[in-house]
């Protein structure tokens, strides 16, 4: 096997794992019941953004999309979504993980947060938009209705999980970064 086939693999093999743990992480928290339809406090974000800021965007990405895709796959109430999901994660850890690539920021706890934000803040804002979006067109809402309960009961528990993950996810990368360089896991140009 050559050496290109060998990182593929490798690449393949880092995604399905993080996958994994998107998945499995998302499993643990709390059900928050709203009008608009259930909502999660989990740490299925910490997991997405952790890695995106590790491993670069596209693998980020990937494993973010491919675990919370899977999860809502598991949730009758979630799985005609599931693709929906699959956009919004990958944007996650996407956006994470480019910008801790391409980010002019010399102290790497501070580019790690910054991506981390980012990358949350930009789920955050699809997530809302998705749930005024359904509000309205799926459940017959009024814009108002719909922008009002996103905003008052799904948008407090996005941006609380959202702070979770990026502080988490910046502790964790910090940790883990040392022992996957020795591994020769974590390459600095991984894309």
């Amino acid at each position: 096997m050559n050496s290109t086939s060998s990182k593929k693999i490798q690449r393949m093999a880092i995604i399905g794992m993080l996958a994994a743990l998107v998945f499995v992480f998302t499993f643990i928290g709390i059900d928050i019941p709203s009008p608009l339809g259930k909502t999660k406090l989990h740490f299925g974000n910490v997991m997405c953004l952790l890695a995106g800021i590790l491993f670069g965007g596209l693998p980020g990405g990937l494993a973010a999309g491919i675990g919370s895709a899977l999860f809502d796959l598991m949730d009758p109430l979630w799985a005609p979504e599931f693709w929906i999901t699959f956009i919004n994660k990958f944007v996650m850890g996407f956006v994470a993980g480019i910008l801790m690539k391409k980010l002019p920021i010399a102290n790497l706890n501070v580019r790690q947060a910054v991506a981390a934000l980012c990358g949350s803040l930009s789920y955050s804002l699809l997530y809302v938009i998705k749930n005024v979006l359904k509000g309205v067109l799926v459940k017959g809402f009024a814009w108002g209705v719909a922008i009002g309960e996103t905003v008052t009961v799904k948008l407090p528990v996005t941006l609380v999980n959202g702070l979770i993950a990026v502080v988490c996810s910046v502790i964790l990368a910090a940790a883990l970064r040392p022992a996957l360089k020795k591994a020769g896991l974590f390459r600095e140009n991984l894309t």
